[in-house]
């Protein structure tokens, strides 16, 4: 029997296995350890799934519930059983994936002939069960693409035919279990008989299924109540259908028509900038307000944003004055540091907060404060000789990643405080049982906003993320629903706009880099995309802050 060679990145070990055994196979054989669960591999740094069989020498590293690729693999195959058992146990009905919210995953039941309470959620939970039980195969079909048109349209998955359709692949490959056919655009497990760890709930007029805890993959992801973030989605949700456009495969299709393109930017953008102006006389209704925090994570926009809420306040009558957040860290020796020993930026502890304190209590009283000015060469806090005093018309705008924070303020009083969480909820899906990944978005405006203002590939961008996701998830993420008020900052058509200038600097990312992988992830998932041409977008569109072209100083 003829053996290949398969250098495994776990063990950093080279093992010699039986041509043609799959992947699951040689997990078997070579045994990686402390992955738990494996849910998927790397093979040559292109994800796939533990079916995949191997036939020639070949990289593999083994993924587990552990790791954020492995554990998509294990949602996406929970999805599928999700969206069989509730067709078993409610003939007629669906789900479509809302957004990832509350640690879960939100989804919209329809034609259901009854509220969506716990007695559905149990009902679906317990058939779940018994698929799980049940041991049942993925099974993998590889078809010409307009087949799998016809059954999805056959079967009422009019969304996932619309995108086959607008994507123009002569192959597709679509999965089925017990006969029940389903599209996905990443790999699943090889059956129903690992994914033993999940739950299914009622929450507003929808289920959450819940899913593992990375860091303790045997538990689940704690419950967050997210109140203010699902109406943010919901909202959002209506701008859909107001524009027509619910998943990728419709906005394809926009994407073919100018006119229609052009429309969309230009509704999208009406709609946003109205919530901003809403934002502004609900600030000016209050009375009372003199300091705006706007925070939010990564390429979130909070910097165009607060530029747009400041034109929106002066139409209100109110005056706002910026101040820097950055120009408060303390100097470079005082910064805190990580776990690996190196300078923490994101800490809240990086900041002097004392000093930010006083001088906010010092405005609000009328006097005059001299306002520190960050040299980010030397690492010190120095003289800015900007003296700033305020008026009863003016408020304080302040923006960064611990706006929310209630350390930061502590000393101001709440009556006086109007706080805004800014984050890219990706609210439109590929299709009805395939969600894009939030963090995916912002990423994206990364990649592009890196290269284009600070010179860095996208190579570079990548390898810095997991740490930028990690941070913000201890300064961030915890305090957003403290906000008065969530802003989506993200447009419907986006993703068509950043395609164009994404792509290529994903191409450029080598096979042989540690970020291969998520490139090539990034660059598959764009090809569902039909790019759109951006040249009508507005000068102060937020999306401007990472193509270019705005008419904003930043």
């Amino acid at each position: 029997m003829k053996e290949i060679a398969v250098y495994c990145v776990n063990t950093g070990e080279t093992v010699r296995i039986p041509a043609g055994s799959t992947l699951q196979e040689a997990a078997r054989l070579i045994k990686p350890q402390g992955l738990g669960l494996i849910t998927s591999a790397k093979v040559n740094n292109v994800l796939e799934g533990l079916e995949y069989e191997l036939y020639s020498n070949k990289d593999v590293e083994f993924l587990g519930i552990s790791s954020v690729v492995g554990l998509y693999t294990y949602v996406r195959s929970l999805l599928f059983v999700m969206s069989k058992a509730i067709k078993d146990v409610y003939p007629g009905t669906a789900i479509f994936i809302e957004a990832p919210i509350s640690n879960g995953l939100y989804c919209e039941v329809r034609r259901l002939d009854r509220p969506v309470d716990d007695e559905v959620a149990q009902a679906v939970k317990r058939r779940m069960k018994e698929i799980i039980d049940a041991d049942l195969p993925f099974i993998k079909v590889h078809t010409h693409t307009q087949d799998a048109i016809d059954l999805f349209r056959q079967r009422d998955l009019t969304s996932k035919a619309r995108l086959l359709e607008s994507i123009g692949t002569l192959y597709t490959t679509y999965y089925t279990l017990e006969g029940e056919p389903d599209y996905y655009y990443g790999a699943l497990m090889p059956s129903t008989g690992s994914l033993e760890i999940f739950d299914v709930m009622a929450m507003a007029d929808g289920l959450l299924l819940r899913i593992p805890d990375p860091r303790n993959p045997e538990a689940l992801l704690p419950f967050v109540k997210q109140e203010k973030m699902l109406d943010v989605i919901k909202e959002h949700k209506r701008w859909h259908r107001i524009l027509g456009v619910k998943n990728v495969g419709e906005l394809n299709v926009v994407s073919g028509q100018k006119t229609l393109t052009n429309s969309v930017i230009n509704v999208a953008e009406a709609l946003q900038e109205k919530k901003i102006a809403n934002i502004a006389e609900d600030i000016e209704a209050r009375g009372g307000v003199k300091l705006v925090l706007i925070a939010g994570p990564s390429s979130s926009g909070k910097t165009t944003f607060s530029k747009r809420l400041s034109v929106q306040l002066m139409a209100a009558g109110i005056k706002p004055v910026a101040i820097a957040m950055d120009d408060y860290f303390v100097d470079r020796d005082k910064t805190p540091r990580d776990e690996s020993g190196d300078y923490d930026f994101e800490s809240l502890y990086a900041l002097d907060i004392a000093r930010l304190q006083s001088d906010l209590n010092a405005l609000m009283n009328g006097e005059e404060v001299e306002l520190p000015k960050y040299d980010f060469t030397t690492g010190k806090s120095v003289s800015s000789h900007n003296r700033l005093k305020i008026d009863e018309h003016t408020v304080i705008v302040m923006e960064g990643i611990h706006g929310l924070n209630p350390e930061l303020t502590a000393a101001i009083p709440d009556e006086k405080k109007y706080k805004v969480f800014v984050s890219a909820l990706t609210t439109i899906q590929l299709d009805s049982h395939n969600f894009i990944p939030t963090s995916d978005n912002r990423l994206l405006r990364r990649i592009v906003r890196d290269f284009k203002y600070r010179n860095y590939t996208a190579e570079d961008t990548i390898s810095r993320w997991p740490k930028v996701l990690a941070g913000e998830r201890k300064w961030i993420v915890p305090y957003q629903e403290e906000a008065d008020v969530m802003f989506n900052s993200a447009l419907l058509f986006e993703l068509a706009g950043l395609r164009t200038q994404a792509l290529p600097l994903l191409e450029r990312v080598p096979e042989c880099a540690p970020e291969y992988s998520e490139a090539y992830r990034l660059r598959k998932f764009l090809n569902y995309i039909q790019p759109i041409r951006t040249e009508g977008l507005p000068p102060t569109s937020l999306l401007r802050e990472f193509l270019g072209g705005s008419t904003f100083h930043y």
